[in-house]
């Protein structure tokens, strides 16, 4: 259970995750990797969600935009 931060971020997050998980192929296998590795699916959604966090955050410090990897 995630309970800190504010919530309309947590949702914007898991919401963006659970699409990135299906579309992102950089995402979907790091979210894949953690599962095999025996991660509760719940869990690893998280670290995308915080892995997501991190390169919004990145992008914004770099003023750079959105540059899709692959799409599925």
């Amino acid at each position: 259970m995630i309970g800190g931060g504010r919530a309309t971020v947590r949702a914007a997050l898991y919401m963006g995750a659970l699409t990135a998980v299906r579309r992102n192929l950089t995402l979907r296998d790091f979210y894949d990797r953690l599962c095999k590795l025996g991660k509760p699916k719940k869990v690893a959604l998280t670290a995308v969600m915080r892995k997501l966090l991190t390169i919004l955050n990145a992008m914004l410090k770099q003023r750079t935009a959105w540059r899709p990897a692959c799409v599925a």
